[in-house]
């Protein structure tokens, strides 16, 4: 059996493979559902849209499972907090999500135009909030999140919803916002047919634009204003998971030092920057294909570049830097993470392998004449 600090070193890994697996697969047709009420001018076109993210967007949730089924085995503490702590966050999220596929199955119910703009509408939100809450929580990470613990691990959480809004944490959000609209444009200049491709190729260029420029101001606020966390003294990499074990403070810039500790990690947010400019480059070729890799590498390179950042951290705590959890002492036990590593490596390779083979099935343009002519199977 591997060691413990190696076995916690993987799954923290492989969180952030299903973090960006999310982000990546569910990113785009949350971005496409953020593109509906813009890039689709007529009924036809929306329904246009709708069917290159109907097909596949059900299967993409199963990253949302994976990650979340990740943090509850793998990282306990992790998923109390956070899950405590946003609890109203998340809610927000699921009701957002729900409208998802509503709008999918009851949009096309009534002919009525009235009908399906609501619907078009309610699917616009239900790309737009997932986005924006997701990178709120990100930008809350990086400011930290005010729970402690007590002598017996019983955790209080002192925050509100409306604390988790502050500005960072909103622009943070707008970066999650333009990331995945920026990936959804690129998706539907793959997918779909002119004019609705040449609408999403013009809003994923500006998109990405923006991208990179919120991205550069919220490296610019972890630099010069936001207070970052520390391990004071050495932390056993193999001792148990009692975050109350440690001593952590927070201070400002300390969110570089990986950087300077491993410049190589220096890669994640060249590729998120690099990844963008890509991005409307080949766009404005006409290279979809080549522009949708480009935006995938951005979306990777941006939550990499988060997760590099707070190493070893995975959630510090704003009131009580010593309750902070990382990956040194808030995993489940050594034998449950060899296990369920056992299990990764035998069923991820096959979720891979099936998702490759139904975007394989499912190559190709969706076109005006395709789900004109086929409406009793289209959206």
């Amino acid at each position: 059996m591997p060691s413990y600090e190696t076995l916690r070193l993987i799954w923290w890994a492989l969180l952030g493979v299903l973090l960006i697996g999310l982000a990546v697969m569910d990113g785009f047709d949350l971005g496409a559902a953020i593109l509906l009420p813009f890039v689709g001018k007529t009924d036809a076109e929306r329904r246009v849209v709708i069917n290159t993210v109907g097909p596949v967007w059900e299967g993409n949730q199963v990253w949302l499972i994976l990650g979340g089924g990740a943090i509850f085995a793998a990282w306990p503490p992790l998923y109390a907090v956070a899950f405590s702590g946003f609890y109203l966050a998340m809610f927000l999220v699921l009701c957002a999500l729900i409208l998802r596929p509503v709008g999918f199955k009851f949009r096309s119910k009534l002919a009525n135009p009235t009908w399906r703009r609501v619907w078009d509408w309610a699917l616009f939100v239900g790309g737009l909030v997932p986005a924006l809450i997701f990178g709120v929580a990100f930008g809350n990470v990086l400011r930290g999140v005010p729970f402690r613990f007590d002598d017996t691990l019983r955790m209080t959480y002192e925050g509100t919803l409306f604390g988790l809004l502050n500005p960072f944490a909103l622009l943070c959000g707008l970066v999650s916002v333009a990331m995945l609209t920026m990936h959804g444009g690129a998706y539907l200049a793959l997918k779909a047919e002119a004019p609705v491709a040449d609408r999403a190729a013009f809003f994923a260029s500006r998109a990405a634009m923006a991208l990179i420029v919120l991205f550069a101001i919220g490296g610019l606020c972890v630099a010069l204003l936001i207070d970052g966390y520390s391990i004071v003294g050495v932390i056993p990499h193999d001792g148990p998971s009692n975050p109350l074990m440690k001593h952590a403070a927070a201070n400002a810039g300390a969110w570089l030092a990986n950087y300077g500790n491993a410049p190589s990690i220096l890669a994640a947010p060249i590729v998120a920057f690099g990844g963008a400019a890509l991005t409307i480059l080949f766009l404005s070729a006409r290279r979809n294909g080549v522009a949708i890799v480009a935006s995938a590498l951005s979306v990777a390179g941006v939550v990499a570049t988060a997760g590099l950042s707070v190493f070893p951290f995975l959630l510090p705590s704003s009131l009580d830097p010593n309750a902070s959890l990382t990956v040194w002492d808030a995993s489940s036990s050594q034998l449950t993470l060899m296990i369920m590593l056992i299990a990764t490596l035998v069923f991820l390779p096959i979720v891979l392998a099936y998702t490759a083979w139904v975007y394989h099935v499912l190559r190709g343009r969706v076109t005006t004449a395709y789900v004109t002519e086929n409406t009793a199977s289209t959206y």
